[in-house]
């Protein structure tokens, strides 16, 4: 359970027992992220519930996208803005990686981060008779996420990922990828395992390009994967609701 808290202290704001301090336990941790994402969804669902219940559908919109983002901390959205910076400068590799490094958000990741909290936003708005694609959505991310870390290489030796692939085999891949896949098939069905597995397409597509322009992973690189396969992941879903399956 100690990796598991560890899991949970740092992809959300909830409350945890105290971390213990082996650094056994946070390398481990990374198997417990598409967990940590099914109960990030589930707490997601009960707030668009309430909300839903008090408030008319475009106010409960904006309290459940800001209730996602407290959650998180703003954690993966910190790196999506970072990478958009960095990317977006047009620079060479070393420059920027120097601007994903600065704590300074430019206008870029401004930009960036504005246009994907109002898809978020109307796709909240869209899929709120039916927040199961909530879960979907959190738990494919994250489990698109150690994906990334298992098969991406990690550039920095000291940096907030590194040692994470060690807590991962691809036994615990698997057995992540089975809970996953057995949430979304009983939560959203057939039409959401079509949309899951586009958008891990559509992550491991990042990934490789993030590589090819970066050298490896970061930090922040893991972020974006998070925010982009979410977003991804809804657009999907309403795809696949749009068309009926």
């Amino acid at each position: 359970m100690k990796a598991f808290f560890h899991a949970v202290a740092f992809l959300t704001r909830l409350p945890v027992p105290r971390l213990s301090t082996e650094t056994r336990d946070w390398t481990n941790s990374v198997a417990y992220y598409p967990v940590v994402g099914v109960i990030l969804g589930f707490i997601l669902w009960g707030i668009t519930w309430l909300a839903s219940a008090l408030f008319p559908p475009v106010v409960a919109s904006i309290l459940v996208l800001g209730s996602w983002v407290y959650l998180t901390g703003g954690l993966h959205l910190d790196g999506w803005m970072d990478v958009a910076d960095g990317l977006g400068s047009n620079r060479d590799r070393e420059r920027m990686l120097a601007i994903m490094k600065d704590s300074r958000v430019g206008a870029m990741g401004v930009i960036a981060c504005v246009l994907l909290l109002l898809f978020k936003g109307a796709a909240i708005l869209e899929l709120s008779h039916s927040a199961a694609w909530l879960v979907a959505a959190t738990a494919g991310a994250r489990f698109a996420l150690t994906g990334v870390i298992w098969f991406f290489p990690y550039l920095s030796e000291r940096g907030l990922g590194s040692g994470l692939r060690d807590g991962l085999s691809p036994w615990k891949l698997i057995a992540g990828g089975i809970v996953t896949l057995g949430v979304i098939a009983w939560l959203v069905g057939v039409g959401g395992l079509l949309a899951f597995g586009a958008a891990l397409l559509g992550a491991w597509l990042v990934a490789r390009s993030l590589v090819s322009k970066l050298g490896g992973m970061t930090g922040d690189c893991y972020g974006t994967i998070v925010e982009g396969t979410e977003a991804m992941l809804l657009a999907f879903l309403l795809i696949v609701e749009r068309i009926g399956l």
